[in-house]
């Protein structure tokens, strides 16, 4: 398990858990970013946001959000 901050772009992987409060994990529920659920990595440059694809859409996540974010 590591944290979706470390994964390099163009690799899926499937989102195990959420290290943060009820609000953090509401809003990634929204998205749909659930446990379970696949993503892809698209971008993660050092500066601007952190692009995933998951279930067709894409999301962009803050720094904080995806440091908080653990995948297999």
């Amino acid at each position: 398990m590591m944290p979706l901050a470390m994964v390099h772009p163009g690799r899926r992987v499937r989102l195990v858990t959420v290290n943060g409060g009820r609000g953090l994990q509401s809003r990634l529920a929204s998205m749909g970013l659930v446990p379970g659920v696949e993503v892809e990595v698209v971008s993660s440059r050092m500066r601007g946001p952190f692009i995933v694809e998951a279930k067709g859409s894409r999301l962009m996540l803050g720094r904080g959000m995806v440091s908080k974010i653990f995948v297999e």
